[in-house]
C-alpha cells in the first residue's frame, strides 16, 4: 500500500446533552480542530467524506445537511452511514485511488436528539425481528449471554472493564463519564438486560469528530507530525442473528488478519503497544480482545483480571476511557483512531503511555458486532 498518513485530529467534548449545539455546531468545531491540528486552512483539502445516519439525525440524507460546516462547498463530496472507522477507510482509499492528496473524515451524532430503544430497534428486519422488540441493548444481552455461557466467563471480570475504563476517563479531557467505582458496585447495579447492568452500558452522548489524511507527498508539506496507516481492513457476518453463533468472532477475526498482514505484524500481543477497541458493553471488551488476536478464544476475562490490559498493563486497552466513558454513536470508532494517532505521537497528555511505536483502533457497524474495522497506525512508514 502507498504510504498515506493521518494529519490533523480534532474531537469535541463528548457530552449526554449538548442543547446549545446543532449537529452543524459539533461538525464545525471537530473539523476545525482537525485544521488547526494539521496546520491546515480548508482551501488545502481536495475531497470531504461525511459519516451520519438519517434515522438519528431525525431527517433524510443528513450526510448533507452538515456540509457547510465542515467546509466541503465546491469539493469533491462522498458520504458514508455507519461508523467512522469505516468512514475513514472510504477516506483512505480516495487517496490511494491517486485522484485526491487529502481528505476530511467528519461524523456527528447526538443521542441527545435520538429516541435509541426506536432507532435501534428499527434495524431489525420489519417482519420476522422487529416486532420482538429488541434492539440495541437487548440483542447486546443475547450475545452477551451466548459469549459468557460458552467460555465461563464471569460477571465480575466484565464487570473490571467498567471500573478500569471509567478510571482511565478521568486523564481525557473529552471524556463524559469519569467514574471511580469498585467492582462491587458495577455488580450491585440494576439490570438492563440481564447479565447486562447499568454500569456495565456505554452513556447516551452528542459529540462529532474529524479527521485528515494525506497521502505521503502531501503530508511531507505539513508542519505535522504524521502518523501512518500501516494496515486497515473490515470484514462482515450476517445479518440475521438466528444466521450466525453470537459467541462467535470469526468477522472480526477475519479484519484483524487482514490489517496485521498489511501492516506486516505476525503476532499482535507481542508487537502492538495500545489498543482502543469499541466497547459499548463491558462484554464486548472481553470478546473483541479475543477476535483481536491479544489472547485466546476465551481468555479476554482472564487477561483483564492479570491487569495486562490497564495503562501500566502489558497491553493498555482503551486508556482513553473508551466507549464506556462517552459514545457518540458513529463518531465511537473515530475516536478510537484519534486516541491512537494522539498516543503515537505522544500528545496524549496526562493518559500518555509510554513508548507506543504501533496502535490498533477498531470500529463495528450493525448488529452485535456484525461488521468490524480493524486500523493499524504507526510512527513510521
Amino acid at each position: 500500500m502507498e504510504p498515506v498518513a493521518i494529519v490533523g485530529v480534532g474531537m469535541t467534548e463528548m457530552r449526554r446533552e449538548r442543547k446549545a449545539d446543532g449537529y452543524a455546531d459539533l461538525v464545525y468545531e471537530a473539523t476545525r480542530k482537525a485544521l488547526d491540528d494539521a496546520g491546515m486552512e480548508i482551501a488545502e483539502v481536495d475531497n470531504v467524506i461525511t459519516v451520519s445516519n438519517d434515522f438519528f439525525d431525525g431527517r433524510t440524507i443528513s450526510s448533507m445537511a452538515v456540509q457547510d460546516a465542515c467546509g466541503s462547498f465546491d469539493k469533491n463530496v462522498s458520504t458514508v452511514e455507519g461508523d467512522g472507522t469505516f468512514g475513514a477507510a472510504y477516506g483512505l482509499m480516495r487517496i490511494l485511488s491517486g485522484s485526491f492528496g487529502t481528505t476530511l473524515v467528519c461524523v456527528h451524532h447526538k443521542g441527545s436528539e435520538s429516541q435509541m430503544p426506536l432507532i435501534t430497534n428499527a434495524m431489525f428486519d420489519p417482519l420476522y425481528e422487529r416486532f420482538l422488540g429488541i434492539e440495541a441493548v437487548s440483542s447486546s444481552a443475547l450475545q452477551a449471554r451466548a459469549y459468557m455461557e460458552k467460555y465461563g466467563i464471569t460477571e465480575e471480570q466484565c464487570a473490571l472493564v467498567s471500573v478500569k475504563n471509567h478510571r482511565n476517563a478521568f486523564a481525557n479531557p473529552v471524556a463524559q463519564l469519569p467514574l471511580e467505582l469498585t467492582v462491587e458496585q458495577v455488580l450491585a447495579s440494576p439490570y438492563i438486560a440481564d447479565p447486562i447492568k447499568l454500569l456495565d452500558c456505554c452513556p447516551v452522548s452528542d459529540g462529532a469528530s474529524a479527521v485528515i489524511l494525506a497521502s505521503e507527498e502531501r503530508a511531507k508539506k505539513l508542519a505535522a507530525k504524521p502518523v501512518w496507516v500501516k494496515g486497515v481492513a473490515y470484514c462482515s457476518d450476517a445479518y440475521h442473528l438466528g444466521d450466525r453463533d453470537l459467541s462467535d468472532v470469526r468477522a472480526l477475526e477475519e479484519a484483524a488478519r487482514k490489517a496485521y498482514a498489511m501492516a506486516g505484524i505476525g503476532d499482535p500481543a507481542r508487537e502492538v503497544d495500545l489498543v482502543e477497541l469499541y466497547d459499548a458493553f463491558t462484554y464486548m471488551e472481553l470478546m473483541w480482545l479475543e477476535g483481536l488476536g491479544f489472547c485466546a478464544r476465551g481468555e479476554g476475562g482472564k487477561l483483564t483480571a492479570s491487569g495486562d490490559t490497564a495503562p501500566g498493563g502489558r497491553l493498555p486497552v482503551n486508556v482513553s476511557g473508551g466507549c464506556l466513558s462517552g459514545n457518540p454513536v458513529l463518531v465511537a470508532g473515530l475516536n478510537r483512531v484519534i486516541e491512537c494517532v494522539l498516543q503515537v505521537r505522544g500528545d496524549a497528555g496526562e493518559r500518555q503511555v509510554d513508548g507506543v511505536r504501533t496502535a490498533v483502533a477498531h470500529g463495528i457497524n450493525g448488529p452485535c458486532g456484525q461488521s468490524h474495522c480493524v486500523w493499524v497506525l504507526g510512527g513510521e512508514k
